[in-house]
């Protein structure tokens, strides 16, 4: 297969693009033995980020479910993209904070698996089940949910060394030019790799893989 490829994989638990490719990075990671290391690009952080760039929380609502019907589209499993539960939802549409804070404060308890597996379930409980993730509550029962102990997660959700850590990946975002998401940077290559089918990916990296082995 040659040389294994470590991908940086930047991602925000809001973004729906996120969500599909998410599902088809891990089916490639197996498949190619990928070193997929995951960092948070917060898309907006707070209410006052999301009112400069969306408007009113309606505006904010209804023109990011706009961007919900397009990726479920192009989804591998669109009956997970729950728009109408979203729309009906008793809560302003979250900013991603205090979710990427979760991310990485399950990486610091279990390591990139950890990281990968509570993005994916906060991404379930957001897109799917119209949960408020930025709740410490909600995050806190979805750390549960994949096995974290409930005291040193939330003692990691406190740390400043995870708000560090956030802010550390947003640091690498800029300096690698990244200004969207879901972005998925090849170390080994510098080549970034276009969003699209499965099929597409791997190809992609299939070609990734022979460049590197032979450099």
């Amino acid at each position: 297969m040659g040389a294994r490829l470590t991908i940086d994989f930047f991602h925000d638990v809001v973004c729906c693009w996120c969500f599909n490719i998410s599902s088809r990075m891990r089916s490639l990671a197996g498949e190619f033995d990928l070193d997929i290391r995951h960092r948070s690009f917060v898309l907006q952080a707070s209410r006052e980020e999301m009112a400069a760039r969306w408007g009113t929380p309606a505006e904010a609502r209804e023109t990011i479910l706009g961007h919900w019907s397009v990726c479920r589209e192009v989804s591998d499993r669109p009956d997970l993209v729950n728009i109408e539960a979203m729309r009906k939802a008793g809560f302003d549409y979250p900013a991603g904070w205090n979710a990427a804070l979760a991310c990485k404060a399950a990486e610091a308890l279990g390591g990139q698996a950890a990281h990968w597996d509570l993005f994916d379930r906060i991404q379930l409980a957001h897109l799917s089940e119209a949960r408020n993730i930025a709740e410490p509550e909600v995050l806190a029962d979805l750390a549960d949910d994949i096995g974290l102990d409930a005291a040193a997660f939330a003692g990691a959700m406190t740390d400043p060394a995870i708000a560090h850590a956030v802010e550390a990946d947003r640091r690498a975002a800029s300096l690698l030019q990244v200004r969207s998401v879901p972005a998925l940077i090849i170390r080994d290559t510098g080549a970034r790799l276009v969003n699209g089918p499965i099929e597409d990916l791997r190809a992609q990296i299939r070609a990734a893989t022979r460049l590197s082995a032979d450099a």
